[in-house]
């Protein structure tokens, strides 16, 4: 293997695995550290510059984070890296005067944005410092989309929303609600510099079955039915709902349900428990308030009687699996099941809608009726029109959104600026040792085997008893110091200096999970395999070193270092370092090969 290259921008950022797996590249440690040292502001404006909506992402992101976190590798639970950035959010001072100003003077580029959700929001929070008139453009009276209307003010408080939404307002933003976009055609017209469309996958998906239009009354679309419950106009529901669908809106239609009448709600799902799309803590939480989930039922028929639903009535499946280990539910012969009910909730998924996009205006579909979008700079076969969050590639989550409108804000400025959009601006790299003394470091190294803290919650009779009460109260600040030092701050990297080894192998000897190893060289998947302890996993790198005075070759598997900081400890030449890295993905405004960059990519 060749000596890895560490001053690869996405080397460290890589093994910050954590950062690595946020879409929005949050730099995770570094916020939750500044939480430990009680600085509550700072640990916001971290996160507000990468993820935008702290409040909001602390109580509801999908969490991508944490299954990677390097917690887990050591204990079942990782770092509530969710849970402490509500932290930030919940204890900060008034941080108003710490954000971006609006510009001084406009730079004349008018940007129409379609859909106020969190993809628009972001695009706009970019923007608007650089002097773009950003203008949105949405069907509801206030901003948010998707976190307004089906987020339940149970998981998500209304005054959370307005704050976080207000920031981005406030930067000079117009917000045009109650004002759908019927014609892309007529907003191109508009002499708009650049048009993004955010409007996400606003239709939900209906189930074509018998009864269907005899008991339509009773039978509710999922995300509709949250809307109007978030707005007011639904405020009860009967005694006996069944919930059809497995994803994070079923979870909430279910618990909304527990909320506004419902006593004997169930959650049905045609996969296993295991295979729904919801996340764990979801399915977790709806359980936690009295609501069974059954698994392996296929609706085939809504009952009624005199126009009125009656119940549903199931077909028991199985999986089966072919020669290719791809999956197919096939019938057991079992009797079919008839659940009654007095209302269903329809939650199998969600669609896009694009009937006021015109098909000869230049935009391209799939065949799946999906706008052709580049991935990288997520515009569409019009050269002014770009797409981000559900509206580009399907429904996903709000800080896939996220990472959407910083992507396409680079793209509109860049393009409005005559730059190639197809070349990304690098990320801002800070490398920094540790090293105070040979043998002395500015953190402790200690890895202590920690749980994981939960989060109280409200009590279960009073959060039922209103649907408004958020159940989550969040870490109190001694928890939250706790919960902050199970984080192992994989931020701080091993570096190996080669010239300064003398090969005692004392780094070897002294690591807990021998991850280090000094040996002959060799192709990868052979060496891999005669390492200290092997490396099966392909997708975190091996750290290798130039050869050696002995011709060996140090060889640190990434995986499973918890940058402890033993081995530079114990190193009696100082070849081990430990250099916390800072990496800053790049926005709007960041044109690549800045020369103030280079400087900082080149400490690594």
């Amino acid at each position: 293997m060749h000596p890895t290259d560490i001053t690869d921008p996405d080397y460290f950022h890589k093994v910050v695995d954590c950062q690595w797996a946020c879409p929005a590249h949050t730099p995770v440690p570094e916020y939750i550290r500044l939480i430990a040292a009680g600085r509550y502001g700072d640990a916001y404006m971290i996160n507000w510059r990468s993820n935008v909506f702290p409040g909001i992402l602390g109580r509801t992101c999908d969490r991508p984070c944490e299954p990677a976190c390097r917690r887990g590798r050591v204990e079942a639970e990782p770092v509530a890296i969710c849970r402490l950035k509500r932290v930030a959010a919940d204890f900060k001072d008034d941080i108003r005067a710490r954000l971006p100003q609006k510009a001084a003077r406009p730079n004349g580029r008018r940007i129409a944005l379609v859909g106020g959700g969190p993809a628009s929001l972001t695009v706009a929070r970019d923007l608007a410092p650089l002097g773009y008139a950003c203008t949105i453009f949405d069907r509801e009276q206030k901003p948010g989309g998707m976190v307004r209307t089906q987020i339940p003010r149970f998981r998500l408080p209304e005054e959370v929303i307005d704050e976080e939404c207000g920031y981005i307002l406030d930067l000079g933003v117009t917000f045009v609600g109650g004002t759908p976009v019927d014609s892309l055609k007529v907003l191109l017209e508009q002499d708009f510099d650049a048009v993004f469309v955010g409007c996400g996958a606003p239709r939900g998906r209906d189930l074509d079955i018998p009864g269907r239009r005899e008991a339509a009354k009773n039978i509710h679309i999922g995300i509709e039915w949250l809307a109007n419950v978030s707005f007011g106009h639904v405020d009860t529901i009967g005694r006996r709902v069944i919930v059809l669908g497995g994803g994070n809106t079923a979870m909430d239609c279910c618990r909304s349900s527990r909320r506004l009448g419902g006593e004997d709600v169930k959650v049905v799902v045609r996969s296993g428990y295991e295979e729904m799309k919801a996340s764990p803590w979801e399915k977790e939480d709806a359980m936690h308030e009295g609501i069974p989930i059954f698994n392996f039922l296929v609706p085939k028929e809504f009952t009624h009687e005199n126009g009125r639903l009656t119940g549903v009535l199931f077909e028991e499946v199985k999986p089966e699996y072919d020669t290719r280990g791809r999956r197919k539910l096939v019938p057991t012969g079992a009797p079919d099941q008839h659940f009654p009910c007095d209302d269903v909730l329809v939650a199998v998924g969600q669609e896009n809608a694009f009937p006021w996009i015109e098909r000869d205006i230049g935009v391209a579909f799939d065949d799946h009726g999906m706008p052709v979008v580049d991935p990288k700079t997520l515009r569409s076969t019009h050269p002014k029109v770009f797409f981000g969050g559900d509206a580009a590639f399907g429904p996903k989550n709000i800080i896939w959104a996220v990472a959407h409108g910083h992507e396409a804000a680079v793209s509109i400025d860049r393009l409005l600026s005559g730059e190639d959009i197809a070349e990304r601006p690098l990320p801002a790299v800070t490398v920094i040792s540790q090293k105070m003394g040979i043998h002395e470091w500015s953190y402790d190294n200690a890895v202590s085997p920690d749980r994981r803290f939960r989060v109280p919650l409200r009590d279960k009779v009073v959060a039922l008893a209103d649907i408004r009460a958020e159940v989550e109260l969040g870490y109190d600040l001694e928890l939250a110091l706790k919960e902050a030092e199970r984080c192992l701050n994989c931020d701080v990297q091993t570096v190996f200096t080669t010239p300064l080894c003398i090969e005692c192998d004392a780094c070897a000897d002294i690591c807990p999970m021998d991850c280090i190893t000094f040996t002959a060289n060799g192709d990868e998947d052979e060496l891999r395999t005669r390492l200290r302890a092997p490396a099966p996993n392909p997708d975190q790198d091996l750290y290798v070193s130039a050869p050696l005075k002995t011709t060996r070759v140090m060889v640190k598997d990434e995986d499973v270092c918890l940058h402890c900081g033993l081995c530079a400890e114990r190193c009696p030449t100082g070849a081990w370092d430990m250099r916390k890295t800072l990496i800053e993905t790049t926005h709007a405004g960041s044109p690549a090969g800045h020369p103030c960059r280079q400087p900082r990519r080149s400490a690594a």
